[in-house]
């Protein structure tokens, strides 16, 4: 669409193609926000009473006819279906509306187990018609025992899709097991596929489909069972469970190799099982990773050695917050950081207790340090030391506030920045 002069209302833009004529994008439409929002209203109309469900849902459905009707085209939908009906004149409504979904890009679906498959099949039909540029498609809530016609609704809406670039699958109260041909119908995006998010699910052998996907880069596998199915060739993989097994994760690392470039692992409850396996596999076939978040794993002289091998890390997080170290330790590993690395974080790192001696014997070329406090003179005076000598560190970022003169001296040489301001995710 050519760009044109207009103004923002809200989440639309109104634009004038014609100087008799208006044309309205809505950039986002969120159904549940739009509950929450009709909700508050009628709290502050009529105050200390219980809003009236059936009044709620009568203003839900007429605005968004009012949308529908208005000549809105959606780029953003967040249908979130809750124990109301979608008012049959809607559908009408969108029927004699094409243009309401034509432009569609990402679609988001919670699926909420109880609710009206016939209703929500037939906003699916509709959507399936008339939207087929979808770039990001979302099924959160995902529950294996609904109705086929769901499942078949869904498989139609990604057949139907010309270039789906990512796709996320969220399990619902229990992890389903059964896909009723959902991921395989992802088969029919395999050269756009290009991230995809699984999490709370049980991967089957459906799944087997990504390895299919020769253009994936990204994927996101969390809290899942089974994932050693997986075995997609990537450039970004990012695994989080309560206690991660490297047995499972392993066959990807082979298939990715030096394609490889960000990891982020994450042993919620348990250290990593198998966790030689992993440092060798890493050290051995993933030597091209740029950014690394782990958690999980014992600083150990393997661990070490995995470090002191990416000489292209640039981005480096460790989560090891229980582990005492020897000052050995501490300055071994300081020499061994690649002199790529231009980001540090510590935040829950035992290392953050041994700020002084890394930042002593550390010859990276930081640019970036993230740590949860400077709780004294001797560390503030090893960061002014490192800064005056590396004199590349230009950014440290805390979670707890400085004392005032240690904040004083620190800003002579560094910015200081809120913790979430810095950092950085895979």
């Amino acid at each position: 669409m050519p760009s044109k002069t207009g103004k923002n209302i809200g989440h639309q833009k109104v634009e004038r193609n014609h100087p008799s004529t208006f044309h309205v994008i809505v950039l986002v439409f969120d159904l549940f926000s739009l509950e929450t929002k009709v909700r508050k209203w009628i709290d502050s109309q009529f105050a200390g009473s219980k809003p009236n469900a059936t009044s709620i849902y009568r203003i839900i459905n007429l605005l968004f006819k009012l949308f529908v009707e208005s000549g809105a085209t959606l780029h953003k939908l967040d249908l979130y279906f809750s124990d109301y009906e979608i008012n049959p004149e809607i559908f009408y409504s969108l029927g004699r509306n094409e243009q309401f979904f034509s432009l569609l890009q990402d679609l988001s679906l919670d699926l909420k187990p109880g609710f009206t498959t016939e209703t929500v099949t037939t906003l699916l039909r509709i959507i399936t018609k008339n939207a087929t540029k979808l770039s990001t498609l979302k099924l959160k809530g995902f529950y294996p025992y609904d109705e086929p016609d769901l499942f078949h609704a869904l498989i139609c809406i990604i057949k139907s899709q010309e270039q789906l670039r990512q796709f996320s699958l969220i399990g619902g109260d229990e992890f389903p097991m059964e896909f009723h041909g959902v991921v395989s119908a992802l088969e029919s995006q395999k050269k756009s596929l290009q991230e995809i998010l699984i999490k709370f699910c049980y991967c089957n052998t459906e799944f087997e489909v990504l390895m299919n996907c020769k253009n994936l880069e990204i994927l996101s596998i969390e809290y899942c069972n089974h994932e050693n199915i997986l075995e997609a060739s990537i450039n970004t993989l990012k695994v989080n469970r309560w206690r991660i097994d490297a047995s499972s994760i392993v066959q990807i690392l082979l298939k990715s190799g030096t394609l490889l470039q960000r990891l982020s692992l994450v042993s919620e409850d348990d250290p990593i099982q198998e966790e030689p396996l992993l440092l060798e596999t890493l050290k051995s076939f993933c030597p091209n990773i740029t950014y690394l978040s782990i958690d999980g794993v014992r600083f150990s002289t393997q661990f070490q050695d995995l470090i002191g091998n990416l000489q292209k890390l640039q981005f480096l997080t460790l989560w090891d917050d229980d582990e005492i170290l020897t000052d050995e330790q501490v300055m071994q590993f300081a020499k061994l950081l690649p002199l790529t690395l231009q980001y540090l974080d510590l935040n829950y790192s035992c290392l953050e207790s041994y700020i002084d001696i890394l930042l002593s014997n550390c010859y990276a070329p930081l640019k970036y340090l993230l740590v949860n406090r400077l709780c004294d003179e001797k560390k503030a005076k090893a960061l002014a030391e490192f800064c005056i000598r590396n004199k590349s560190l230009n950014y440290v970022a805390v979670c707890v506030d400085l004392d005032d003169n240690i904040k004083k001296k620190v800003e002579e040489y560094v910015t200081l920045m809120p913790y979430d301001h810095a950092v950085v995710n895979c």
